[in-house]
C-alpha cells in the first residue's frame, strides 16, 4: 500500500467516478475526506465500504459550485485532517439537455462556470499551502476526452468553455508548484455512462460498444487506473499534462456529426 498514510479529497464522492476513485485510493492505504452534495445515503455507504480497508474516512457535505460550499469543504478537511496530500477535483455539474448558447440563460452559466472552473481553483488555492510546506502533493482535475485540444462543441458551449479553461489553468498550476513536489494533472474521461462509472474493468471484459473503437465500454476503473498511478511517488515527473481516457472515443466529434 505505496499511499499508506496520505490523506485524499475526493469532490462529488458519494457516486461514479468519484466513488470508484476514493475505493482505488483507499485500498492502497489513503485516508479519505468524501465529499458529496445531496446524496446522503449513498455516501454513508461508500464510508462503510471505505473503511472496511482500515483508513480514516470523513463526510463533510458542501455544494463546490458555490464559494460557501468551497470554503466549508476545504476548512473541514484541514480540521479534521490537518490538510490533504492528494486532491481529486471531480465535481462538476453538467446540463444534459443540448442547448445553443444564446437559449442558456445566465444562472445556468455561472453554475456551469463556477462548478467545473473557479471551485477547484478555489479549493487548490485553500490546500495547496499545506502540499507546499510539506514537499509533496498530487492535484488531478477533471475535464472530458480532448478537452486539451480545444475544439468547438456546438450545444456545450459553456462546460467546454470551463473545462478547456481547467486544462489552461493545471498547466500554469503545475509549473508554479513543481519546485515544492506537487504535481498537477487533468483526466479527460470519455463516455463512460451510468452505473459504468463504478464498475471494474473485468465486469465489461465481455461486452460490446458499438460507439467505441476499443470495443468495449469504459468503467470507472479504467480512470481510477490513471489517477492512482499519478499519484504514486515515483510519478512525479509527470505533471501538466492532461491524460484522455476514452477508448479511442471522440465525444467532440460524435455530437457536431449529429448535429450536421
Amino acid at each position: 500500500m505505496e499511499l499508506k498514510g496520505k490523506t485524499a479529497l475526493v469532490t462529488g464522492a458519494a457516486k461514479g467516478l468519484g466513488k470508484r476513485t476514493a475505493l482505488q485510493l483507499a485500498e492502497q492505504g489513503c485516508n479519505i475526506v468524501l465529499n458529496y452534495y445531496s446524496s446522503e445515503m449513498e455516501a454513508v455507504e461508500v464510508k462503510r465500504q471505505l473503511e472496511q480497508f482500515g483508513v480514516d474516512v470523513i463526510l463533510v457535505q458542501a455544494d463546490i459550485s458555490t464559494t460557501e460550499g468551497v470554503d466549508k469543504l476545504a476548512n473541514q478537511a484541514i480540521a479534521s485532517m490537518g490538510g490533504v496530500d492528494i486532491l481529486i477535483n471531480n465535481a462538476g455539474p453538467f446540463v444534459r439537455e443540448r442547448k445553443l448558447f444564446v437559449d442558456y440563460d445566465e444562472q445556468t452559466m455561472v453554475h456551469l462556470l463556477h462548478g467545473n472552473l473557479l471551485s477547484a481553483m478555489l479549493l487548490d488555492h485553500k490546500l495547496l499551502p499545506y502540499m507546499m510546506e510539506k514537499k509533496w502533493g498530487r492535484i488531478i482535475h477533471f475535464g472530458f476526452g480532448h478537452a486539451g485540444e480545444a475544439r468547438a462543441w456546438p450545444h456545450r458551449a459553456v462546460y467546454a468553455a470551463a473545462k478547456t479553461g481547467l486544462v489552461s489553468f493545471t498547466k500554469s498550476l503545475a509549473v508554479e508548484v513543481a519546485p515544492y513536489g506537487v504535481t498537477v494533472n487533468l483526466i479527460g474521461p470519455g463516455d463512460i455512462r451510468g452505473n459504468n462509472k463504478e464498475l471494474a474493468i473485468a465486469d465489461v471484459l465481455h461486452q460490446q460498444d458499438a460507439e467505441s473503437p476499443s470495443g468495449r465500454p469504459g468503467t470507472g476503473e479504467d480512470v481510477a487506473r490513471v489517477i492512482l498511478f499519478l499519484c504514486k511517488e515515483q510519478s512525479s515527473f509527470l505533471t501538466g499534462n492532461v491524460v484522455d481516457v476514452t477508448g479511442g472515443f471522440d465525444p467532440i466529434r460524435a455530437n457536431i456529426k449529429g448535429i450536421m
